[in-house]
């Protein structure tokens, strides 16, 4: 019995890797878009020029 109990737990870890990769994705992230810059320009103006 043993035996079959981790066939069975293998089959449903791998079958629920496979669904997770080929489900639609659940990404909930906001668009957002290109951000301006908004920070403090650098000490030294020549240096990345």
């Amino acid at each position: 019995m043993k035996i079959l109990t981790w066939i069975q737990d293998t089959i449903e870890y791998l079958w629920n890797g496979v669904s997770r990769l080929f489900k639609p994705t659940d990404d909930d992230y906001p668009k957002t878009g290109v951000q301006p810059f908004s920070g403090d320009p650098g000490d030294d103006q020549g240096k990345y020029s």
